[in-house]
């Protein structure tokens, strides 16, 4: 039986009308953005076996977007609509932190750092260039290494730095593992980072490392 053969209030799309999106179940949504089913299966058959083979909807997403090996079989136009989707979301959130925004609470950086690193499946370390009055003029991605790190060079954070005229940084980097503790190696890049900006008048702020949970703020450790 296919969707068009259910009874209304039980197909995905006039649910979503009816009562909003957030009233459908992961499997629901992902319905939705396929569209139609296969031979054999529908599109809410389809998407629950989607869910059960990644794991659970964030990695399935994530292999989607990164396009690793492991990425599941969906067509290119389902695809392409699951990739604007999330596009428009990380949209709406840098908004917070649009530029000539002023960064005004940590929650709103870490929440930027969050959204555009958590899903990373390597380690990225990122960083947020501000103004004389904390305002975002750049959000950058600097170094990309593997599963286990990033390989820092504090001279060419520096050259980017004056690059966009900054007088202030916010640094952030995940962890792929999900674990969010900060290494005594993050510590340590982070000083050596916040002793090469000094010496041109440029203050490091703060530093998150981004894992599955709420980020850490090495400020807030007390490690800046």
């Amino acid at each position: 039986m296919s969707i068009r053969d259910w009874p209304q209030d039980e197909r995905p799309r006039e649910k979503l009308l009816r009562r909003g999106a957030s009233a459908l179940s992961d499997a629901e949504l992902l319905a939705v953005f396929l569209g139609s089913g296969r031979r054999g299966e529908d599109a809410l058959a389809w998407a629950r076996r989607l869910l059960h083979e990644a794991g659970s909807l964030r990695r399935l997403l994530a292999r989607l977007r990164h396009e690793d090996g492991s990425a599941p079989m969906v067509p290119t136009v389902a695809r392409c609509r699951l990739l604007a989707a999330l596009e428009l979301g990380q949209r709406q959130l840098d908004e917070a932190l649009r530029r000539g925004a002023a960064v005004t609470a940590p929650h709103d950086a870490a929440a930027l750092f969050r959204a555009r690193l958590r899903d990373c499946p390597q380690e990225v370390f990122a960083c947020a260039f501000l103004d004389s009055r904390h305002r975002l003029i750049a959000f950058e991605e600097l170094f990309r290494g593997g599963i286990d790190g990033a390989e820092v060079h504090p001279r060419e954070v520096l050259r980017r730095c004056l690059a966009h005229n900054a007088a202030a940084v916010l640094f952030g980097h995940n962890h792929p593992s999900g674990v969010a503790e900060p290494s005594a190696q993050d510590r340590r890049i982070t000083e050596r980072l916040r002793e090469t900006l000094a010496l041109c008048d440029i203050r490091v702020l703060d530093h998150f490392v981004i894992g599955d949970g709420t980020p850490v703020s090495l400020a807030q450790l007390g490690w800046l």
